[in-house]
């Protein structure tokens, strides 16, 4: 096959043309681009779907396209100065092993391997092991997504938090309560990245995730898309164990010998993923009490914004604003601030709402998400501040989440000892003033939210940064620091 890169297709002003309408003029484009007729093509993909919006008044949709022909030898040879023409690679996943087909007997090469955790991945994991016939088993500390669903809006709605099934526990981990993006900056030669978007359609996801450069789900969509996938794995044969934690590792000459679970049980295996995700600060202790290697990593923090969903799209697409082929609008911002520090928009949630992510008692934590509609009135993101391990007195490598906890224990003092999140108008923050009203800007988080001075939380450094980036984003994305 034939992959021409880099087609462009003018946005439709009247919005009157739909996906389909654009697909048929990408097919008639490529076919006057590669001088075919369309009895000439025997199969023809849309392999990548983008917008290029930098001229607002002109905005211009980008095709990949993969295309099949008799005349693709043709083609390649008289193309080959061409870089947007090339041969079509191949992204189906590759397996890298088998299980012998006496695997999982009681001989010690026979024991099944453990996947600790059940979010992204653990359930990407799980599946692929599923998939090589080494039937794993899946432990998950919180419960299964229908009841996990249910715990979590006993914190939005009842100020109720259930410590190992929230936002961050329980099956799907913290993505199914987040935005659901699909795609990242790494580069991906080995086209993993399609395997993981094929496993989704075949779940229930829409088709379209497969070529829109910016794919999105949306939480609704994934519960069920969740139990598809684990009913899956259990099809091949895989275990999943809910409300189980693993407690202690068994480890003897270097080697795993197996895992000790809350309940007292012992599993033995020789082989286990850690998929543990970022909030089990508890399994985190316990593995550097064990002796196993751990070091200290940079992360970010900050505050979640909150702007209408409509000044964003205005400020992105100009006259093309609303245009249902687009979408909502996002952004993605960076600047580099006087004091040597980075801030930069992340998890930027189109037409979303902020939601409680909170995973500890007397601790508030706030994320971003947005329904497959993304037809929310608000849009918001988190703006965030650097942080390096060089921040942190000693050199233990757990000083990071020491630092993390104390952060979100002043945050639940700010917010009033109810879960609320503490609240700043962004012209208080930049002026230095604590806010005692909100704005016209309604937030959507929920519980609820309680103005005063933000700058009390973070260190002075972080403060600093997040004070001179807005004005900044501002002069680029117009409304950002308003209100």
């Amino acid at each position: 096959m034939l992959r021409l890169t880099e087609l462009r297709i003018p946005l439709d002003p009247s919005a009157q043309q739909t996906d389909a309408d654009y697909e048929q003029l990408a097919r008639e484009a490529a076919l006057a681009k590669l001088g075919l007729a369309p009895q000439d093509l025997t199969a023809f993909t849309v392999f990548k779907r983008g917008y290029d919006a930098r001229q607002r008044r002109a905005i211009q949709l980008v095709f990949t396209l993969d295309i099949d022909s008799p005349r693709v030898p043709e083609l390649l040879a008289r193309f080959q100065e061409d870089p947007h023409v090339m041969p079509s690679p191949d992204t189906r996943y590759q397996f890298v092993a088998q299980a012998q087909a006496n695997f999982g007997t009681e001989a010690s090469q026979g024991l099944r391997p453990v996947v600790i955790g059940f979010g992204p991945c653990g359930l990407f994991a799980g599946l692929l092991l599923a998939q090589m016939g080494f039937r794993p088993i899946i432990l998950e500390r919180g419960k299964d997504v229908r009841r996990r669903t249910q715990d979590t809006w006993g914190l939005w709605r009842k100020r109720q938090l259930n410590e190992n099934s929230n936002v961050q526990f329980g099956e799907g981990g913290a993505g199914t309560f987040s935005d659901g993006k699909l795609y990242s900056q790494i580069k991906d030669p080995a086209f993993r990245g399609r395997k993981v978007l094929t496993e989704f359609v075949a779940a229930g996801a829409p088709a379209e995730i497969l070529y829109l450069s910016k794919p999105h789900i949306g939480t609704f969509k994934l519960v069920t898309m969740i139990e598809q996938m684990r009913h899956t794995i259990e099809q091949l044969g895989g275990e999943i164990c809910f409300e189980t934690q693993v407690t202690d590792l068994d480890i003897q000459g270097g080697a795993l010998q197996g895992l000790t679970l809350q309940n007292g049980d012992y599993l033995a295996t020789h082989h286990a993923v850690l998929a543990v995700g970022h909030s089990a600060r508890d399994t985190f202790r316990m593995l550097h009490a064990k002796g196993v290697y751990i070091e200290a990593k940079a992360f970010s923090v900050g505050f979640r914004v909150e702007h209408p969903q409509s000044v964003i799209d205005t400020c992105r697409f100009g006259p093309f604003a609303g245009n249902p082929t687009l979408g909502a609008a996002d952004y993605k911002l960076v600047h580099h601030c006087k004091n040597g520090r980075a801030v930069y928009s992340f998890c930027m949630c189109p037409g979303g709402t902020v939601v409680a992510a909170t995973s500890e008692p007397e601790r508030v934590v706030t994320n971003g998400m947005s329904q497959y509609s993304r037809n929310e009135r608000n849009a918001n993101a988190a703006l965030v501040v650097g942080i390096s391990p060089e921040d942190f007195p000693g050199n233990d490598p757990l000083a990071g989440v020491d630092f993390q906890q104390a952060l979100e224990s002043r945050a639940f003092v700010l917010g009033g000892r109810n879960y609320n999140a503490p609240a700043q108008r962004i012209g208080d923050f930049l002026a230095g003033r604590p806010s005692t009203s909100l704005g016209s800007v309604e937030p959507s988080y929920k519980p609820g939210v309680t103005p005063c001075d933000l700058s009390e939380a973070p260190p002075d450094y972080a403060i600093e940064a997040l004070r001179e980036a807005p004005p900044a984003f501002d002069r680029k994305t117009k409304g950002l620091c308003h209100g």
